[in-house]
């Protein structure tokens, strides 16, 4: 046993989880799951295709073969097929799978734009196969929502504080990179303890600044991932059993840790198939409001130029903001139900489109988003928030449309399309994709990828993914 020299808990909870991510093999996991895993894979795939616009974007691929020292490598960056190291292309694509918010929320933050990014570069780069990649994906998403889980604040918690949803995503990189290189137990637990070392510091700066470097975040846990799981394959002392030591990891992010959620039911439940897939670029709690002016909008064939109001009752908290003189930046727009709203009257198919910089201060998106209002009810905390969507529910949201001549439209939801709850079909997200890669891709490449990864099992080199997207 490892030497510690501090006092430590009489728990194995650490090398419980590194033994289930190194011991888990596709042929026992269950085949919802790993439809889910493919279906988290297209999709992932797709929102990062469609950010290419995006001048983030551009300025994330310059970053990542400038830290690369140019060209040169054996994995893709998915916008433009640049090959890289592993770890530059997992930045470069884990910025920008994150750049759209438009890929998934588990009950803790956004663990696609790590687990896909980084067990997609890791596993071309060493040319395994698909059911090695799908192995992977699965593992981290276990590991990343029973650790984010364990370490969530307090009932008291306000998110103005900075919620650590970047300090918790290398869980869900460093884990599909050690799984890849093959690390054995004990490497695996010390990939973890590396994890640690590289994980972010939590703040709220990235709210309170609404600057759109918060993208970075998910590319730099990509990255250091991909580093941590290699430094512990190249050999390091002990750093063995972070979850277990105090204040080695967990009570550094919480002053109510819940280790039991280390190894809740980690032989008969899959966690990844609670997590939220976003029908709409947006943040998770625009979702349900989007999605209801959506229906509504085409229910009752109205004419947004005709719309006198629309309120959202609950409101959000930190959700509802509207400035006259336009906004800013990408991430005050995608926080926004007014903007987002707004971006959907006024063009109805989603995309890097609805966040165009001119788009920003267009006339007809302010004139439409100053028209949405909050309901007269308390507004949901997201604190409240989670805890609704972490018991299997989500908020209920009211939309209500009152038109000029004061026709009146209303509509009550939880749930938007992509929740656990009504989640998308294949075919569902198959056609989101064809809408997301339009943006990057020729109609025949993207069925090209479709057929790739609807049958990524089958693959027996994932480095040919790499002409599919040149």
């Amino acid at each position: 046993m490892a030497r510690k020299y501090f006092a430590s808990n009489n728990s194995n909870y650490t090398q419980k989880l590194a033994d289930y991510a190194v011991e888990l093999k596709y042929e026992n996991i269950p085949e919802e799951v790993i439809e889910r895993a493919k279906m988290f894979t297209l999709h992932t795939l797709g929102v990062s295709l469609a950010a290419k616009p995006i001048d983030l974007t551009a300025a994330a691929i310059k970053v990542a073969k400038a830290a690369n020292g140019g060209n040169g490598g054996e994995a893709s960056v998915w916008v433009g097929g640049d090959k890289l190291s592993a770890a530059s292309a997992a930045f470069a694509n884990g910025t920008i799978a994150d750049m759209l918010d438009w890929e998934d929320c588990a009950w803790t933050g956004h663990p696609s734009a790590g687990v896909i990014p980084v067990a997609a570069a890791v596993a071309e780069s060493l040319k395994k196969t698909g059911k090695e990649y799908l192995e992977a994906v699965v593992a981290a998403y276990e590991v990343y929502q029973r650790v984010a889980m364990a370490v969530q604040p307090p009932e008291d918690f306000d998110h103005n504080k900075g919620w650590a949803l970047g300090n918790w995503q290398i869980f869900a990189t460093a884990t599909p990179a050690a799984k890849l290189m093959g690390l054995n137990k004990e490497e695996m637990n010390q990939a973890f303890g590396m994890g640690v070392l590289f994980a972010a510091m939590p703040s709220n700066l990235q709210q309170a600044t609404m600057s759109n470097a918060y993208h970075y975040q998910h590319g730099i846990a990509a990255q250091n991932g991909v580093l941590a799981a290699q430094c512990a394959k190249e050999g390091i002392d002990n750093l063995l059993d972070c979850f277990d030591i105090p204040h080695a990891y967990c009570e550094q992010l919480t002053t109510v840790t819940d280790r039991t959620w280390l190894d809740r039911r980690l032989n008969d439940r899959f966690y990844m198939m609670d997590i939220l897939v976003k029908h709409w670029p947006a943040n998770m709690w625009v979702n349900t409001p989007v999605e209801i002016v959506d229906l509504l909008v085409k229910e009752n064939n109205i004419d947004a130029d005709e719309i006198e109001e629309i309120v959202i009752n609950p409101p959000t908290q930190y959700r509802m903001h509207f400035f006259e003189d336009g906004f800013e930046t990408l991430m005050e727009a995608q926080f926004s139900m007014p903007y987002v709203i707004g971006a959907l009257l006024a063009d109805p198919a989603p995309g890097p489109n609805w966040y165009r910089k001119e788009n920003f201060r267009d006339p007809k998106i302010m004139e439409y988003a100053r028209r949405v209002k909050a309901g007269k009810d308390p507004e949901d905390t997201l604190l409240q928030s989670f805890h609704t969507y972490q018991n299997g529910s989500h908020p209920e949201k009211t939309v209500t449309i009152t038109m000029k001549d004061k026709t009146v439209y209303s509509k009550t939801q939880r749930t938007h399309k992509g929740h656990p709850l009504d989640m998308l079909s294949r075919e569902e997200f198959c056609d989101l994709f064809r809408r997301e890669a339009s943006f990057a891709l020729t109609p025949q490449q993207t069925e090209k990828v479709i057929d790739f990864v609807l049958n990524i099992e089958k693959a027996e080199d994932m480095s040919a993914i790499h002409e599919l997207l040149v």
